[in-house]
């Protein structure tokens, strides 16, 4: 017993004794991992585990790893293919903490303050959502002023949910370990966020007497949609306390020195420090089962065109639950339909300009939100998530700058049409993405370098995720936290990570899935 609690404290990071875990723990046998995937939440699954001693290899169709957190290069231009914001390294953040366990340095950042710029239709004053926190107070209090008891009541909630988040609570619970764990995260303080349990942002606005403001909804409903892909209507209100809060200090918003992709390389580093194993150019057709058990997959080699079937003790698919559902044999039923049964999710069209630094306004923010129109969805071009590269930030050469422009889109609208009707929709969003853009930066034919786009087609085609969908399961009600996709599947030995468990998108939210996954699989051990 001194040992499996000596052994339990290291995982959980009550212990610093690494060496310990890995020489107790596999002295007999190294068992086998299988990684499906390599973004964020498959590459911090991989390296996590062959620190504790498994042998991991891990698959992937692209070039690079890092999925939508990666990069691709320009004309001397660094793009950042889909995120380009870390949350979570901070004392304690997520990234700080499984970085300090791998023993690998953390990338150089810097903080994101404003965290964001918010244009609403019409107005050209934007509202800062700045990391100080009486600052943001400030800026709230100015832009909504009859708003005070709602962001008193978000505050609350965030500081209880916060604190039961950093105690590693298993979401949802599928097995009595799991239950353990959970009940282990709960305190006295947690029960304040009981009664909410059941609120979207839409309920706790007209409980607050501000359901009727049209600003304030309309600026909830812009940030909503980048982090829990729904508006305030839909948007579970604890899931909503933590997304519009955690870019205020202590925490906060970072932006990366050199690009998103120095991520995904630090976490590549820590993989192979531990003798895990990285396999580009590989597309996993099929992970097979047997009586109801994960025993192995069936891979493509990209480059040689060969076919070959590996065997595994354990597989972690860094997949949609779309992808795992149609990737793995013998689902069952129920999770079959509950999938199905899922909204569809959002796709994305993303231009990205490379620039003359004339184009770049004074003291531009690093990322900025414009809406163009109150009456129309957010997406289809009435709405654009802009993140502009900082001088010497390694995205552009000198006198230069990077933007990267993107608008939610139907996925639907991009397939089995013909080749000539992709290409006039593709055309048609980029021409309007240029004006749009054109009423902020100084985009003179002259200072355009170059000019790129990506539909939901290119998304799939780099991700190889159903459609090319971005973001994860919308944080309804239905689906956030304990009513979400649990990192354990229907199937023994097959987990899950990414942006469709617990706690949702961004590289912090995957980031903690692989850790629950992690947990979990080192427990079947001990």
């Amino acid at each position: 017993m001194v040992i499996v609690k000596k052994l339990y404290d290291v995982y959980l990071g009550a212990s610093d004794l690494h060496n310990d875990l890995r020489s107790i723990k596999f002295m007999d046998k190294q068992e086998k991992v299988i990684v499906v995937g390599g973004g964020i939440g498959g590459l911090t699954t991989g390296a996590l585990l062959a620190h504790y001693g498994y042998d991991v290899t891990i698959y992937d169709q692209a070039i690079v790893s890092g999925g939508c957190a990666s990069t691709f290069q320009r004309k001397g231009f660094t793009f950042d293919v889909g995120a380009t914001q870390v949350a979570g390294l901070e004392e304690g953040g997520i990234h700080h903490r499984i970085f300090k366990q791998l023993q690998i340095d953390l990338p150089q950042a810097t903080n994101c303050n404003p965290a964001c710029a918010v244009f609403l239709p019409q107005e050209t004053q934007p509202i800062m959502v700045w990391r100080d926190r009486d600052k943001w107070q400030k800026e709230r209090e100015k832009h909504f002023p009859n708003s005070k008891i709602f962001w008193q009541l978000l505050n609350i909630l965030f500081e209880a949910s916060w604190r039961f988040q950093s105690r590693d609570p298993i979401l949802p619970p599928r097995n009595l370990w799991d239950i353990g764990q959970l009940l282990q995260a709960l305190r006295l303080d947690t029960l304040v966020t009981v009664p909410f349990t059941f609120m979207s942002v839409a309920d706790t606005l007209r409980l607050c007497g501000v359901g009727n403001d049209k600003r304030l909804k309309t600026f909830l409903d812009m940030q909503l949609k980048l982090y829990s892909q729904v508006d305030t209507k839909e948007t579970a209100l604890l899931y909503a306390a933590t997304t519009l809060s955690v870019s205020q200090a202590p925490q906060g918003l970072y932006h990366l020195q050199g690009s998103m992709q120095v991520l995904s390389d630090r976490l590549v580093e820590g993989l192979e420090k531990y003798g895990g194993k990285l396999q580009m150019r590989h597309r996993v057709t099929n992970i097979q089962t047997k009586d109801g058990k994960a025993i192995g997959i069936t891979v493509k080699n990209l480059k040689t065109g060969e076919i070959r079937e590996e065997k595994a003790d354990y597989i972690v698919g860094n997949l949609t639950v779309n992808d795992l559902v149609s990737t793995t044999d013998q689902m069952t039923t129920g999770y079959r339909q509950r999938v199905k049964k899922l909204a569809d999710a959002s796709g994305a069209f993303v231009i990205y300009l490379g620039v003359d630094i004339s184009a770049i306004p004074d003291n531009c923010p690093p990322h900025l939100q414009f809406l163009y129109d109150y009456d129309k969805e957010i997406g289809e071009m009435n709405s654009l998530f802009v993140s502009v590269s900082k001088s010497g930030d390694g995205r552009a050469p000198e006198g230069k700058a990077t933007i990267i422009a993107s608008s939610f889109t139907d996925i639907n609208l991009w397939w089995d049409i013909t080749q000539q009707e992709y290409e006039t929709i593709k055309q048609d969003y980029t021409q309007k993405a240029i004006v749009r853009l054109g009423e902020y930066f100084n985009l003179t034919p002259e200072n355009i370098i170059h000019q790129e786009t990506a539909t939901p087609v290119t998304f799939y085609n780099y991700t190889a995720r159903k459609k090319g969908i971005v973001g994860g399961v919308g944080q309804r009600l239905s689906t956030f936290g304990p009513f979400g996709f649990s990192t354990r599947t229907p199937i023994k030995n097959l987990w899950i990570v990414g942006d469709s468990t617990h706690p949702g998108e961004g590289t912090a939210g995957v980031s903690y899935s692989a850790l629950t996954v992690v947990k979990q699989l080192t427990n079947a051990k001990l």
